[in-house]
């Protein structure tokens, strides 16, 4: 759901916590000329505040991060916005924001997806990205003491139930209970309208990583046995991916109705997402990029990349009403899953162009917006932001730098401090 631009409730909390004092952990200077420099910096000092002052809520005695100002809690947001906090050393929101939610995870395993002003969606579960925000906020401080108890258990609960209830077929492959539940809202024609029917490419994808999440946490936490399981399932799904979502013909990533056992051939940029991962083989990276990323009449328009094919014939741009469209608009988190997974295969021309393109549209605006327009890079949504959008700030830096703080088995968050 979109409230609409410059929504704002009625009173903010006066309190302004532990970000106050927070300085950049890496001198983002020495990548840009002295006047963009000078912008930036003056833009991040605004994130900042804006986070300090509306983004940190108090829920249940604990301090918890959301960037919307309505004050929801939305499930794979809180993994984009940590990453961004990482780059001033603040971790205690990974660990409240897992806490949580799976403080309030039903005996089945389900966490609701969403938490706080409303408690939107009570039905969609909790998108695959909780373990890799417990593992985010570890690295950071090297403890893992607070994953030993029932939250590590309640982890695999929630992960169980995922394989379990959202599976009906029982081939593997997870399904989405409709476009809402897979957080690209408005995209009903790819993944359906409240129903749970189609296995998507980009659920399978995180839950891939979720599984190589969980098996780094249990090495930590002593569980070595356990490790070797679910690197064992992350490696039989990641199989799955590559053999019944790949079209040789189109040389794509399609997600696939389970009921109708054919499919779905609508090009979205959830076809991209293997990339992320680092799975698929090098004669399909190349194709997904020449074929499809760098295409102008696909994804690749003069700010990408497209969240739905150009070429689709329901492909728009504007917002239509108080939605957030993703049937062609430019949203950050998927350009940063995508800008990583051309680094990870080498695209590396690409990869700065994708970075330089979105940190310009960003910092352009006059303020951090919720998504743009990927044909004339205009904001859209809430103005301002402070969640996902400001990864935009970091790109070009992680281009420089070879940094990529999504990868699962990065170790020594201390590289950071010294880039």
């Amino acid at each position: 759901m979109c409230y609409g631009v410059d929504y704002y409730p009625e009173h903010w909390p006066e309190e302004r916590w532990d970000t106050e004092e927070a300085e950049l952990m890496i001198d983002l200077d020495k990548f840009f000329d002295a006047a963009t420099s000078a912008r930036l910096n003056l833009r991040l000092a605004e994130v900042m505040s804006d986070i300090r002052t509306y983004g940190i809520r108090l829920h249940k005695d604990r301090r918890v991060l959301t960037g919307y100002a309505y004050g929801e809690f939305y499930d794979w947001d809180l993994y984009f916005e940590n990453i961004f906090l990482t780059y001033y050393g603040i971790s205690a929101y990974n660990r409240n924001g897992v806490e949580m939610f799976l403080d309030q995870q039903l005996e089945c395993g389900f966490v609701a997806r969403t938490m706080g002003v409303s408690c939107l969606r009570p039905r969609h579960h909790f998108k695959p990205f909780l373990a890799q925000i417990a593992l985010l906020g570890s690295r950071q401080t090297g403890d893992y003491r607070w994953l030993l108890g029932k939250y590590y258990d309640r982890l695999k609960k929630y992960l169980d139930y995922w394989f379990w209830f959202c599976d009906f077929d029982k081939n593997g492959l997870c399904v989405w209970d409709g476009a809402d539940h897979s957080g690209m809202d408005n995209q009903a024609r790819r993944c359906g309208q409240d129903v749970m029917t189609v296995e998507g490419v980009d659920l399978n994808c995180y839950l891939v990583r979720e599984l190589w999440a969980m098996a780094e946490i249990a090495v930590e936490t002593g569980r070595t046995e356990e490790a070797e399981g679910f690197r064992r399932h992350a490696e039989k799904l990641a199989d799955l991916i590559n053999t019944v979502f790949w079209d040789e013909t189109d040389g794509f990533y399609y997600d696939r109705d389970e009921r109708r056992q054919e499919p779905v051939k609508i090009k979205s940029i959830a076809g991209l997402i293997p990339l992320w991962l680092g799975i698929v083989p090098e004669d399909r990276a190349k194709r997904l990029v020449k074929e499809h990323i760098l295409n102008p009449e696909e994804f690749w328009l003069p700010y990408p990349v497209a969240s739905w094919a150009r070429n689709e014939p329901d492909y728009y741009q504007e917002r239509r009403g108080g939605e957030c469209t993703w049937m062609g608009a430019t949203w950050i988190p998927t350009n940063y899953m995508v800008f990583h997974g051309l680094m990870k295969y080498g695209y590396k021309d690409a990869a700065r162009e994708l970075a330089d393109k979105t940190f310009r549209m960003v910092l352009e605006e006059a303020a951090t917006r919720e998504y743009y327009n990927g044909e004339t890079g205009s904001g859209q949504g809430l103005n301002p932001f402070w969640g996902w959008s400001t990864l935009a700030y970091l790109m070009p830096a992680e281009y420089q730098l070879g940094y990529d703080p999504t990868d699962v088995g990065l170790r020594d968050f201390c590289t950071l401090k010294q880039a």
